[in-house]
């Protein structure tokens, strides 16, 4: 019968230690006075992100990744140094008589008590990874700037964001969020991902990118701030943010560098719990990229070349969410762009933009649906 139990049983099931790991690690805990957890942590038996992924799940507690967070607007004034470093916790934000806490190690609840008492606010912990938050306890406790290397400014084309009536997207945490979500967006595309799926649930949120065609999550923010994040995706796709009753579509630019910019198409959907938001990365220099850029065996690409030579005709492309369907019929576009011949698309909607091309948005509201703009296509053909 295993002597290993509790949440070191976990650890095993989950095959981050073996069973000997496991004791000896229990062992040098007890014998340091320390929890099982931070003795882990310690030995660097196990990754930093690991460890926050099982017990997250163990205590049914959000999981964070503090490096979206700002440094300038955490609550770490509310708090002594002397506490943050006895327990190696970190004040995010506050929220009315609640402040949140990045923890490594939940089961240090001695560290909720002290902060609770010290402060008289109600505490709620949030599992971070533990090599991020020694790093920035270290920077913010020697007054740096904890996030000057984590995070980069982006020219986002938006509107003036429009005054938020309700109560759950308040006004005194704007900052933060708003760099979260910068964050998120960056991040996906250094990743190479094809949308982004903001999902919130019951009891918590969490945050997927689809990479290759598969879904994985990269975050789970707090339940209680998939308002303010719904809101600030939705300023910034220039949509209704009072209307939460329909399904809205929306469109965000951002600028990389003075020659580079990202479109993301955006659509939200009211789900029993809030509204999930579904980002797809729009990347205009993808279709300049050129057949040989698409990964087709030398037979397929023949053959979609023969296909775009006809005189007439259709080609048909289907494969899964973020195949390549879209950029393959982009770069044909492209290869049929030339100066003699006159293109017409019907998009629903218009996904990137292509000089030379006369791009149409159906809109059905307005009564311009594909048959009406066929219809004008070949009344309009010179």
């Amino acid at each position: 019968m295993s002597k290993v139990s509790g949440i070191a049983r976990q650890f095993v099931d989950q095959n981050l230690l073996s069973e000997q790991q496991a004791l000896d690690l229990a062992a040098s805990a007890n014998k340091e006075k320390r929890s099982f957890i931070l003795q882990t942590l310690l030995s660097g038996s196990c990754k930093p992100r690991e460890v926050a992924t099982l017990v997250s799940q163990e205590f049914g507690l959000p999981f964070f990744d503090l490096s979206a967070m700002d440094s300038e607007h955490l609550a770490a004034e509310l708090v002594s140094e002397e506490l943050l470093e006895k327990h190696k916790v970190l004040p995010l934000f506050k929220r009315g008589n609640r402040l949140h806490i990045a923890q490594a190690d939940p089961s240090d609840i001695a560290a909720l008590d002290d902060i609770k008492f010290a402060t008289g606010m109600t505490v709620d912990a949030t599992v971070v990874e533990y090599d991020k938050l020694s790093v920035i306890l270290e920077k913010l406790t020697a007054g740096n700037d904890a996030f000057d290397d984590l995070g980069e400014d982006l020219d986002l084309e938006e509107d003036e964001p429009q005054k938020q009536q309700d109560d759950d997207d308040g006004k005194g945490d704007d900052a933060p969020i708003v760099r979260f979500v910068n964050k998120m967006l960056l991040d996906a595309i250094k990743m190479g991902s094809s949308d982004l799926h903001f999902e919130p649930y019951e009891k918590r949120y969490r945050i997927r990118y689809r990479t290759d065609g598969v879904l994985h999550e990269v975050a789970s923010p707090p339940i209680n701030l998939a308002g303010k994040i719904a809101a600030r995706i939705k300023v910034m796709s220039q949509m209704d943010i009072s209307e939460r009753r329909v399904p809205q579509d929306g469109r965000i630019k951002m600028k990389l560098s003075k020659t580079k910019a990202i479109d993301f198409r955006v659509n939200t959907l009211p789900t029993l719990f809030g509204e999930k938001i579904v980002l797809r990365i729009l990347d205009p220099s993808s279709a300049q990229l050129g057949i040989d850029a698409l990964g087709y065996e030398p037979d397929q690409k023949k053959l979609y070349l023969d296909a775009l030579a006809q005189p007439q005709g259709m080609i048909l492309v289907t494969g899964p969410t973020g195949s390549g369907k879209t950029v393959s019929l982009y770069t044909g576009l492209n290869i049929l762009n030339v100066e003699g011949t006159n293109i017409s698309t019907a998009e629903d909607p218009v996904e990137i933009n292509l000089e030379g091309i006369n791009q149409v948005n159906v809109n059905a509201k307005v009564g311009l649906d594909f048959a009406e703009a066929l219809r004008s296509f070949f009344t309009a053909r010179p």
